[in-house]
C-alpha cells in the first residue's frame, strides 16, 4: 500500500478502524465516525441568516451509548501524528471525554486529559492502542467511581426507538450528576439555560436513577401549573402509571413518581403543609426546577419542604443560579457539577441569537417636572419633582408614553411579520391592560379579524390565562401579542416567539436573563431562527455586567423618524458600550404578578401612582446603530466591512482566493465555504446591486467587496465569453448547450450550471434528453471538462 496516496478519510479506514478492532474495540457498538455534536452558530445580518461551521469529530469511542471515552483526530500522511491535537483537546473537553488521540496513519499521539497516566502525552504505535477495558478502568479512578458506583451509573438512558437522542451537553448534565450520586452526592445544582432542554435532561437523569433503584420514588417540584403539566404529560411520559401529579389534600402514597407544584403541597397554616402526610424519609430523590425562584431563599416555604425530606437526594435545575447577599442556590446545593450557559447554546447553533432595538424617550432621559397644582387624571395633586425613567409607570403613567410604546412595536410588526409571536413585558397588571388597550386600537383590522389578536395574559385574568397553551402553540395563530407582567417570565416554552418587549424595570440578572429565554428557542420549521429585543426602559444595560453570558448581534436605536426595524447597513461608527445602572435604578426580583393600583392609578405596593393624560408629549431621543464586535464592546459594522472579515478569516489575500476560486472543481464549495464563514450572499448582494445597478455572481461579489476590485456584471462576463469566440471548437448540440448554460450564467450566476440537473429543464430538454446532450460531448467527463473550461473563460 502506498500511504503517500491516501486521503484521510481512506486512512480511517484502512489504518486507524483495523488498529481500533484489534485493540478490541467492537466497531458496531463502540466505535462512531464523524460525529457532528453542535448544529453551527446562526449569523444573523439583516433579515436573513446562515450557519456556521459545525464541529465534528472524527472519531468517538464510547464505553457505552452516551458515554464517551475518547476522541481521535485524523490527519492526512503529510502531517505529522501530533496535528490536531489541539482540536482534539477543544471536543474531547466539550464531549467531557478525557482521552485525546491524533493519528496520521504511522501511529498514535496519545494525550491523557484524566491525569491517571506516567505521561501527559505519549507517542504510541498503531499496535500499542489501549484497550476498551484499560480507558474504562482509568476513566473510573478519574471520575471517582468504585465498583458499587460503577454499577450504579452504568444504568442506560431511556430510548423510545426513535432518531430523538440527547445532545452532547445534555448526556454531560446526566453523566455528571448520574455519577456524584452514585459516589454518594447529596445536593447537586445543574445550570443549563433555557431553551437547551433541562426539564428532558431530568427526565434522563431520573430515568436512570429509578432504573437502578438508588431513588425508588421521587419527586419533581415545580412553581408554575403549566411547568408540571408540561413535564407530565410531555418528557415525563414514558413514567406511565408509575406516575401521579398530586392535586388535591389527600396523598395517595402507592405512586413511585410524584409531580407537583410547591403550593400544592405548603402553605402558611401547618394544617394546610401537606407534604407531611408523606413520612420525612418517603422520598430518595426530589428534583427542584427553577430553583432560583424559591428554595434558594433560607425562609422560603420551597427550603421548608426540602429541609423535611433532609434524608433524600436532590437536585436543582436552574437558567439562572440566584446569587445575592440574602440568597444563594450554590449556598444549599453546592456548586454546579456541570453548566451550558446562554453564550455557549448561541455558540453550538442551539440557542438563538437576537438583535436588540433600543428605544429611549426624551421623558425617561430628560425627566419631567409637573407644573405647580397639576392634578393628576384621578384629581391627584401630582407631587412636585423630577420624574425619569425610574419613575415610569411605577409612580407615574403617562399615557403618551404607553401609546409610544405601542406605536413602535405596531410599527416594527407591520414592518416585519404582523403575526410573529410577541410578549410585552410591563412593570404590573394594570400597566399590561393600557398597553392591550393601545395596542388594540392602533390594530383594529387585526382585532376585527380576530379579537385575540392581542390578549392580556397576567395571572388575575382567568381568560387571558386559559390562553397561554394557544400562545405558545406553533400551528395556533391567535392570540399573536401577549402583554404580561410576571406570569411568563419563566417557564413559558414559547418557541415562535420572535419579539420580545421590555417596558419593564428589570434590575436583577436573574430575571433578565429568565425573559430573554423567552425567545432562544430555535424551531426551524417555523422559521425561528433568531428574535428581536425591543428596549424602552434600558433593561438591556446589563448586557454590560459581567454576570451576562451572551451578548446581542446588533443593537440598534432608531432616530425618531425611523421605522424600529433594523437596517441591513449604516455607516461605520464607534459606539459607547454603556454604563451599568445606578444602584437607584435596580430593584430586587419580583416573584408574582403585581396589581399596581387596582386598574387606572393611585395608590398601589405602598406607593402613589399619578396618571397623566395626552397633554403631556412623548418623543424618541435620536440613537445610534451598533453590534456587538469580539470584544464585548459596541461597534458599528456596515455589511460590507462584516464580509470583509469574514472572507479574511478564510483567505489572506486575493490571490490566495483566486487560487481556491480557480482550483475548485465545483464554485458552489468555494461558496458554501464562505457562507459557513458567516457571508450572507443574499444581504450582500441586495446591498452591492442596489448601489451599482448591475447583477453580480458570488466571484465578483468578493472581488469588489472584499478586495475592493472594479467588478463585472454576470452578463459582461458572458459577453466577454461570446467576443473570444469561444464555442467555435463545439458543433451541433454541445454547442447549443454551451451557449445555453453561459445565457443561464447571465441570468442566474454559477451554482446552476455547475447541477446536471439543469439539463432536465428549458431550453435544454427542447434540445434532447440529458444523456443525448451528455454524449453530444462524448460522456460525463468530456461534459464535466467543457463546463470546466467555460468557466475558466468566464475567470480568465
Amino acid at each position: 500500500m502506498n500511504k503517500n496516496s491516501l486521503s484521510e478519510r481512506d486512512i480511517i479506514t484502512k489504518l486507524i478502524i483495523p488498529a481500533l478492532q484489534a485493540a478490541g474495540w467492537d466497531v458496531q457498538r463502540q466505535v462512531r465516525e464523524e460525529v457532528t455534536f453542535t448544529k453551527g452558530r446562526v449569523i444573523v445580518r439583516g433579515r436573513l441568516h446562515s450557519r456556521g461551521k459545525a464541529r465534528r469529530a472524527d472519531i468517538v469511542l464510547y464505553h457505552q451509548a452516551n458515554l464517551p471515552l475518547a476522541v481521535i483526530e485524523a490527519k492526512g500522511d503529510k502531517h505529522g501524528s501530533g496535528v490536531g491535537m489541539q482540536q482534539a483537546l477543544d471536543y474531547a473537553e466539550a464531549l467531557d471525554a478525557p482521552f485525546v488521540f491524533t493519528s496520521n496513519g504511522d501511529g498514535f499521539v496519545f494525550h491523557d486529559r484524566s491525569g491517571t497516566g506516567e505521561k501527559l502525552e505519549t507517542n504510541l504505535t498503531l499496535e500499542q492502542f489501549p484497550s476498551p477495558s484499560e480507558l474504562w478502568q482509568r476513566y473510573c479512578v478519574w471520575r471517582q467511581l468504585d465498583e458499587p458506583a460503577i454499577e450504579k451509573a452504568l444504568v442506560p438512558y431511556f430510548h423510545d426507538g426513535s432518531n430523538r437522542t440527547p445532545h452532547y451537553y445534555q448526556v454531560n448534565a446526566v453523566n455528571r450528576t448520574v455519577e456524584a450520586v452514585a459516589r454518594g452526592q447529596k445536593r447537586l445544582l445543574l445550570v443549563m439555560a433555557t431553551g437547551t432542554g433541562k426539564t428532558y435532561t431530568a427526565f434522563q437523569i431520573i430515568w436512570r436513577l429509578w432504573k437502578s433503584r438508588q431513588a425508588k420514588r421521587i419527586l419533581f417540584l415545580a412553581d408554575r401549573n403549566i411547568l408540571v403539566d408540561q413535564t407530565k404529560n410531555n418528557d415525563f411520559k414514558p413514567f406511565g402509571a408509575a406516575m401521579t401529579k398530586i392535586t388535591g389534600r389527600k396523598i395517595d402514597t402507592s405512586y413511585e413518581i410524584y409531580l407537583s407544584l410547591y403550593q400544592a403541597v405548603s402553605g402558611a397554616e401547618e394544617e394546610r403543609n401537606i407534604y407531611k402526610q408523606f413520612s420525612p424519609d418517603f422520598f430518595d430523590l426530589i428534583v427542584v426546577d427553577e430553583c432560583h425562584r424559591g428554595s434558594a431563599a433560607d425562609d422560603s416555604a420551597w427550603r421548608d419542604i426540602l429541609e423535611y425530606f433532609s434524608s433524600a437526594t436532590q437536585i436543582g435545575l436552574t437558567a439562572t443560579p440566584k446569587e445575592t447577599k440574602d440568597v444563594s442556590s450554590t449556598f444549599y446545593f453546592g456548586e454546579p457539577v456541570y453548566t451550558y450557559s446562554l453564550r455557549q447554546g448561541i455558540e453550538d447553533g442551539f440557542l438563538a441569537p437576537y438583535k436588540v432595538v433600543r428605544i429611549d424617550f426624551d421623558r425617561d432621559l430628560q425627566g419631567w417636572r409637573p407644573p405647580k397644582g397639576m392634578l393628576d387624571k384621578l384629581g391627584q395633586p401630582i407631587e412636585d419633582r423630577i420624574y425619569n425613567l425610574k419613575d415610569m409607570d411605577r409612580n407615574l403613567v403617562l399615557e403618551m408614553r404607553t401609546q409610544a410604546v405601542a406605536v413602535k412595536v405596531t410599527e416594527f410588526l407591520k414592518a416585519s411579520d404582523p403575526f410573529q409571536k410577541t410578549i410585552i413585558f410591563c412593570d404590573d397588571i394594570d400597566h399590561a391592560e393600557r398597553m392591550r388597550q393601545a395596542l388594540v386600537n392602533l390594530n383594529p383590522d387585526r382585532v376585527r379579524e380576530n379579537r385575540k389578536y392581542v390578549m392580556r395574559i397576567t395571572g388575575d385574568d382567568q381568560e387571558g390565562k386559559a390562553e397561554l397553551d394557544n400562545f405558545i402553540n406553533p400551528e395556533v395563530r391567535y392570540p399573536v401579542i401577549a402583554t404580561t407582567s410576571k406570569l411568563m417570565t419563566t417557564g413559558v416554552d414559547a418557541q415562535t416567539c420572535k419579539l420580545i418587549v421590555l417596558d419593564q424595570h428589570i434590575g436583577s440578572m436573574t430575571e433578565f436573563k429568565q425573559i430573554i429565554g423567552r425567545g432562544t428557542r430555535i424551531n426551524a420549521d417555523y422559521g425561528k431562527f433568531w428574535f428581536t429585543i425591543m428596549d424602552f426602559k434600558k433593561a438591556t444595560e446589563l448586557f454590560a455586567d459581567p454576570a451576562f453570558d451572551g451578548e446581542p448581534v446588533q443593537v440598534y436605536k432608531p432616530k425618531a423618524d425611523e421605522s424600529p426595524v433594523p437596517p441591513d447597513e449604516e455607516p461605520p461608527t464607534i459606539g459607547d458600550p454603556g454604563m451599568p445602572r445606578s444602584p437607584s435604578d435596580v430593584d430586587e426580583e419580583g416573584e408574582s404578578e403585581e396589581p399596581g393600583g387596582g386598574g387606572g392609578g393611585g395608590r398601589g405596593e405602598g406607593r402613589t401612582k399619578y396618571v397623566v393624560g395626552n397633554n403631556v408629549t412623548v418623543t424618541i431621543v435620536a440613537e445610534r446603530v451598533q453590534y456587538y464586535g469580539a470584544d464585548g464592546g459596541l461597534i458599528t459594522e456596515s455589511l460590507r466591512d462584516y464580509t470583509r472579515h469574514c472572507v479574511g478569516k478564510q483567505f489572506t489575500s486575493m490571490d490566495a482566493f483566486l487560487r481556491r476560486w480557480n482550483s475548485a472543481e465545483q464554485k458552489k464549495v468555494v461558496i458554501d465555504e464562505l457562507a459557513a464563514q458567516g457571508v450572507l450572499w443574499e444581504a450582500l448582494q441586495e446591498d452591492v446591486e442596489k448601489k451599482l445597478g448591475k447583477p453580480l455572481d458570488a466571484f465578483d461579489l468578493i472581488c469588489h467587496v472584499a478586495f475592493d476590485q472594479p467588478p463585472l456584471s454576470r452578463r459582461e462576463r458572458a459577453d466577454s465569453v461570446k467576443k473570444r469566440n469561444y464555442f467555435a471548437k463545439y458543433q451541433g448540440a454541445a454547442r447549443q448547450v454551451l451557449e445555453a448554460l453561459l445565457d443561464r450564467y447571465a441570468d442566474a450566476g454559477v451554482e446552476p450550471i455547475e447541477d446536471m440537473k439543469i439539463l432536465q429543464l428549458p431550453p435544454f430538454n427542447q434540445l434532447g434528453a440529458p444523456i443525448e446532450l451528455v454524449n453530444s460531448f462524448g460522456g460525463k467527463t468530456a461534459y464535466k471538462q467543457a463546463l470546466h473550461e467555460l468557466e475558466q473563460a468566464l475567470y480568465g
